[in-house]
C-alpha cells in the first residue's frame, strides 16, 4: 500500500476514535457516566453502531480510552512546558505552573462528571503510572535544581517533588488563575534554601 493511503487511513481511524470518545464525554456531562449507551454514542457522533463496536466494546472501554487521551495530554502538557523553558529554574516554574493549572482543570472535570466516573476512571494503575512519571519529572528538574543552587540541597530531590505535587493539588479549589499563581510561588518559596 502507499504512505499517502496508509496515512490517510490512519487519519481517519483517529478522527472516528476522537469522535466518539468526545462524543462521549458530551453525553456523560449531559446525561451522567451510568446512563449512556453505545447508540446514544453512535448516534451523537454520527458514526453507525457497527463501526462504533469495531472501535470499542462498550461504554466503560470508550470511558477508559478518553482518560488515557487526557492523561497523555497531561503528560504531554508538562513535558511541552519543560522543554520550551529556557534554564533549570525556568524549566521547573513551568512545570510546576502546568501541573497546577491542570489540577484546577480536572477539579472541574470532576464536577462536571460526579463522583462515580471518577471512581470508575482511577480503578487501576493507569493513573499511578502517570503520577509517577510528573513525580519522576520534577525530581530530575529538582535535581538539577539543587545542583545549580536554586533549590534546597538538604532534602533528597523525591521528596521535593512529593511535597510539589500535594501542594498544587490545592490548586484544584482555587477560584482563579491568579490564585493559581500564587500557588506555584508560595511552592517554589518553600523549595529555596533558608
Amino acid at each position: 500500500m502507499p504512505k499517502l493511503w496508509n496515512e490517510t487511513i490512519e487519519a481517519h481511524r483517529r478522527a472516528v476514535h476522537d469522535a466518539i470518545l468526545n462524543a462521549t464525554v458530551e453525553l456523560v456531562a449531559e446525561r451522567g457516566a451510568l446512563t449512556v449507551t453505545m447508540s446514544q454514542i453512535a448516534e451523537k457522533s454520527r458514526i453507525g453502531r457497527a463501526t462504533l463496536y469495531k472501535y470499542f466494546p462498550d461504554v466503560e472501554a470508550i470511558l477508559l480510552a478518553w482518560r488515557d487521551r487526557e492523561v497523555a495530554a497531561h503528560l504531554a502538557q508538562l513535558a511541552e512546558a519543560r522543554d520550551r523553558a529556557g534554564d533549570t529554574g525556568a524549566r521547573l516554574e513551568a512545570v510546576l505552573e502546568a501541573y497546577a493549572r491542570n489540577q484546577r482543570d480536572r477539579a472541574r472535570h470532576h464536577a462536571l462528571f460526579g463522583p462515580e466516573l471518577g471512581a470508575f476512571l482511577h480503578r487501576d494503575n493507569h493513573v499511578a503510572d502517570a503520577h509517577r512519571e510528573v513525580a519522576d519529572m520534577l525530581r530530575d528538574l529538582l535535581t538539577d535544581a539543587a545542583r545549580a543552587g536554586l533549590v534546597r540541597d538538604d532534602v533528597p530531590p523525591a521528596e521535593l517533588a512529593a511535597y510539589c505535587l500535594h501542594a498544587l493539588h490545592a490548586a484544584a479549589v482555587l477560584p482563579s488563575a491568579a490564585a493559581v499563581r500564587r500557588l506555584v510561588t508560595v511552592t517554589l518559596a518553600g523549595l529555596r534554601n533558608g
